[in-house]
């Protein structure tokens, strides 16, 4: 049995739509549902004149704070009866609040703000912070695009790294595939070695003879979850270029994308990745990123 599925509420459209997408997914993986809002007041700090008092400043926003997730939670409960959940409120910042929540979660959904049509999402500070630096997966999702949309689209997609394959980051996408009843597409984009020249890269035989083999390899690494998954339908593609254009291409017609994150550090802290931080910025699909040694 799964723990839980985290959302973080702000109150935006955003973590509301975040919140309708993990709300269905809890109920795919027949698990509770919590909704967390963190909110910490800090009032203006300012030095009153010698001899005066200083009254009591209330809150101004601590009733809203405490209605959110309530609120939230009833209007989920009324969609879905079957869904176990529970709201609550954190006097604390937003991303330690997130961050300690991800520790007790199998999942943790986030919402992003689109950028209009299929641009993509705009990936707040926030959101960002705890994609790079939590060991749980998070999925970021936005609003307009229609959860139920989503649900309906008919595969997930994957960006794999054959030179670091990470079997936590296939596992997920492969259940995450099943679990929706949706087709698995792989996505791996390699660029012709420098060592070929630049004439290379007008050497159409090569070009095929590298692809295949690439193909060839990702057939391999895929073999076992294959066995594993015999219900998902699993198509590899090895596409010229980055692989960020071509998971965004595929993003628009996906349930889910699936991308990874290496935990590892660099001098000015936790690191994303580009071709992660180019599918977060633009994906018109809910992106999961799943973090991996």
């Amino acid at each position: 049995m799964s723990r839980n599925v985290t959302v973080g509420l702000d109150g935006s459209p955003e973590s509301l739509a975040a919140a309708d997408w993990a709300a269905q997914e809890a109920l795919l993986r027949d698990a509770p549902l919590r909704l967390v809002h963190a909110w910490q007041w800090q009032p203006y700090t300012y030095s009153p004149l010698a001899g005066a008092s200083v009254p009591p400043v209330d809150d101004p926003g601590s009733e809203w704070a405490d209605r959110l997730p309530r609120e939230t939670a009833a209007r989920l409960a009324e969609r879905h009866p079957s869904l176990h959940i529970t709201a609550e409120r954190i006097s604390e910042q937003p991303v330690t609040t997130l961050l300690a929540a991800a520790e007790e979660t199998d999942l943790l959904v986030l919402g992003s703000r689109g950028l209009g049509g299929v641009t993509g999402f705009l990936v707040g500070s926030v959101a960002l912070a705890v994609v790079a630096r939590t060991q749980r997966p998070v999925v970021l999702v936005r609003a307009g695009e229609g959860v139920e949309d989503g649900h309906l689209s008919d595969e997930v997609v994957l960006g794999l790294d054959l030179d670091h394959p990470d079997n936590s980051l296939i596992g997920f996408a492969c259940e995450a595939a099943s679990r929706h009843g949706r087709k698995l597409r792989v996505v791996h984009g390699w660029t012709l070695p420098s060592t070929y020249g630049y004439g290379g890269a007008f050497d159409f035989d090569l070009n095929d003879e590298l692809r295949a083999q690439l193909q060839h390899n990702m057939i391999e690494v895929l073999r076992p979850w294959r066995e594993k998954f015999p219900g998902v339908e699993v198509n590899e593609q090895a596409v010229i270029g980055n692989a960020s254009s071509h998971l965004i291409d595929a993003s628009r017609n996906a349930a889910l994308v699936v991308v990874g994150r290496r935990n590892r550090r660099t001098p000015v802290g936790p690191h994303i990745g580009p071709v992660t931080q180019a599918v977060l910025h633009h994906s018109a699909a809910p992106v999961a990123v799943v973090p991996h040694d």
